[in-house]
């Protein structure tokens, strides 16, 4: 509620899903979402993939601390490099 206070324009996020229950997880994205379509831009850092997949249009890979690859949710989720890196390949 105080980072929205200042009206910005971007807002960054980490890790918004840990440790979160499924409701209020739900209660959570549809608040992300609600500000989205207000003009708020999200920045977020996470690991839960269904949360990055269900909110973001372009999600950043990172690896050992570098950039692996970049793209729409579809295009991350056939990403060879990606599957390889995260899933020990497909």
């Amino acid at each position: 509620a105080r980072t929205l206070m200042a009206e910005p324009k971007m807002i960054l996020l980490d890790e918004p899903g840990a440790g979160v229950n499924p409701t209020l997880m739900k209660k959570l994205t549809r608040n992300i979402e609600n500000l989205r379509q207000r003009g708020k831009t999200f920045f977020l850092i996470e690991h839960d993939m269904d949360l990055i997949m269900n909110l973001c249009d372009t999600v950043i890979v990172m690896n050992k601390g570098r950039q692996l690859a970049e793209g729409t949710p579809d295009e991350i989720k056939k990403n060879e490099s990606v599957l390889e890196a995260y899933l020990g390949g497909r």
